[in-house]
């Protein structure tokens, strides 16, 4: 089962990767009042690292809360 789930990761991760380096062309973004102008593959990137992050905070809160009300 270990194995499996390593396997899962590295092929999520390898995906993410090709769809980041296959996005190389400029976009501009508005946000509220700033306008930025970056490579898609860097906006990518950047909301791939937010959304782990997020993700990697709520797991790690959820358990906090579980091992609070032991």
């Amino acid at each position: 089962m270990r194995k499996l789930r390593l396997w899962g990761i590295l092929i999520l991760v390898m995906v993410a990767i090709i769809v980041v380096f296959q996005n190389t062309q400029p976009v501009v973004t508005r946000f509220l009042f700033v306008t930025l102008t970056m490579p898609n593959a860097a906006q990518i990137a950047i909301i791939f690292m937010l959304g782990f992050a997020v993700g990697l905070m709520t797991a790690l809160g959820v358990s906090f809360k579980v091992r609070r009300r032991a």
